[in-house]
C-alpha cells in the first residue's frame, strides 16, 4: 500500500525523528493559578492526522499544549478520517483523529505498524452536532423530518417548494428552484455519522446504510473535506449540505424533528445523546466506542451528532511516542482542553462520567 504525501513526510520527518527526554509524562501541564509554570522536560515532534472536523479544536489543543511544553511540536493534518486511520495504520503517524471508531473487523485485520501489539486505544474526544446547512435566498431556517432529509440527499426531492418541505414550513417562502445537495467527496466520518442517522431514522428512504463513501447513484455535488462542503454551499445557489456545526455560521440551518418537536442543533443537545447512549459490546477494555441512539425521542436531544475519536496504540514500538501521546491525550480530555475546544469550535465538552471512563484507557498507554 502506498503512503500518501503526508504519510511520507510524517514517516521521514516526524515519527522517525521523534525524541523525548522526559522521565515522567505528568511533570508538564498548565501552571497553577497564581503560580509559575512548572518546567516541562517533554521534547519532540508529535505527528497526527485525520478528521477535518477536529481541525479548529486541534489548533486550540496544539497551541495550549505547546505553551505548557515549549520543546514539543504537534503537527496535525486534517486530511479526513479515512486518511488519518490509514496513515496511523501505516505507522506514519503516532495518533489519528477519526469521526468513527475502527470497526472490530478492521482492528482484527490490522496492521498497526506503530504499535507493539494489535491492541489500540480509542475514545471520544470531540463531540459536536452535524448541522444541515443550506443557502436559499430569504430563508434562514427550516424544519425537516428525517424522511424529508433522506429524500433530499437521495435525489427524490429536487425542488425547494416540494410539498414535503412546504408542509413543515408553512411560514417560509420557498421558491420553485432546484436543490443542489452537496456531499463529501472524500472518505468521511462525517458522512458516516450523517448516513447512520438517516439509516436509523428514515430506513425506508435511505437504503444505502451507514457509509463513509457517498453512493454515486444518489448524485449531488461532491466536495473535499469539511471546508469544501461549506464553500460549495456558501458559493452555490439553492444548495444544501452537512458539516460540523462549528462551520455553520452565516448559512441557513435545519431543525430536526425529534418526537413531536423540531430541535435545533446545539452543543448541549449533542452531549445529551452521547450520555444517553452506551459503549459498543465486543470491544477491548480500552476501546471506548459509543453506540449512539439515533432514534431517541427524548426532549432536547439532537440526533445528528458527530462523535470524533482519538486513536493511539496501547503499546508503542517507540517509547517516545507513548510518552507524548499519553500526555497530549490527557491534555485534550482535561477540563481545560475541552473548554478550549468548546471556545474554538463550539463543541460539547465531554461529561465527567465519560472522562472517568477515558482516563484509565490513556493511563494504559505505554
Amino acid at each position: 500500500m502506498k503512503l500518501s504525501a503526508f504519510a511520507k513526510v510524517a514517516a521521514i520527518g516526524g515519527i522517525a525523528a521523534l525524541t523525548l527526554t522526559s522521565c515522567a509524562a505528568n511533570e508538564g501541564g498548565a501552571p497553577a493559578e497564581g503560580g509559575d509554570a512548572p518546567a516541562s522536560s517533554l521534547t519532540g515532534t508529535l505527528v497526527g492526522g485525520g478528521a477535518s472536523s477536529q481541525g479548529s479544536a486541534q489548533e486550540a489543543w496544539t497551541a495550549g499544549f505547546q505553551t505548557a511544553h515549549a520543546d514539543v511540536t504537534v503537527n496535525y493534518d486534517p486530511a479526513g478520517s479515512g486518511a488519518g486511520r490509514e496513515t496511523f495504520q501505516q505507522g506514519a503517524s503516532a495518533f489519528a483523529g477519526s469521526d468513527r471508531a475502527f470497526k472490530t473487523d478492521e482492528i482484527s485485520a490490522g496492521p498497526f505498524d506503530s504499535c507493539a501489539t494489535d491492541a489500540i486505544v480509542e475514545f471520544p474526544a470531540y463531540i459536536s452536532p452535524i448541522a444541515i446547512i443550506f443557502n436559499l435566498e430569504g430563508v434562514d431556517s427550516l424544519d425537516l423530518d428525517a424522511a424529508t432529509v433522506a429524500k433530499i440527499f437521495n435525489g427524490s426531492i429536487t425542488k425547494w417548494n416540494d410539498p414535503a418541505i412546504a408542509e413543515q414550513n408553512p411560514d417560509a417562502t420557498l421558491p420553485d428552484q432546484n436543490i443542489t445537495a452537496v456531499h463529501r467527496s472524500d472518505d468521511s466520518g462525517t458522512t458516516g455519522n450523517f448516513t447512520e442517522y438517516l439509516s436509523a431514522a428514515a430506513a425506508d428512504d435511505w437504503t444505502a446504510g451507514s457509509i463513509e463513501t457517498w453512493p454515486t447513484e444518489f448524485g449531488g455535488e461532491g466536495a473535499q473535506g469539511t471546508s469544501g462542503v461549506v464553500e460549495a454551499v456558501t458559493n452555490g445557489v439553492g444548495t444544501i449540505g452537512y458539516a460540523d456545526a462549528s462551520r455553520a455560521e452565516g448559512l441557513g440551518t435545519v431543525a430536526i424533528k425529534v418526537g413531536e418537536e423540531y430541535v435545533d442543533y446545539s452543543p448541549e443537545a449533542a452531549a445529551a445523546i452521547v450520555d444517553a447512549s452506551t459503549v459498543e459490546e465486543g470491544r477491548t477494555e480500552h476501546d471506548i466506542a459509543i453506540e449512539l441512539d439515533r432514534t431517541s425521542s427524548a426532549d432536547g436531544v439532537y440526533p445528528i451528532v458527530l462523535v470524533s475519536y482519538l486513536i493511539g496504540c496501547e503499546e508503542y514500538q517507540d517509547a517516545a511516542n507513548a510518552e507524548l501521546v499519553k500526555e497530549y491525550f490527557s491534555y485534550i480530555i482535561s477540563e481545560e482542553g475541552q473548554d478550549l475546544a468548546a471556545e474554538a469550535a463550539g463543541s460539547a465538552p465531554i461529561s465527567a462520567d465519560l472522562r472517568s471512563k477515558i482516563e484509565p484507557a490513556i493511563a494504559a498507554i505505554k
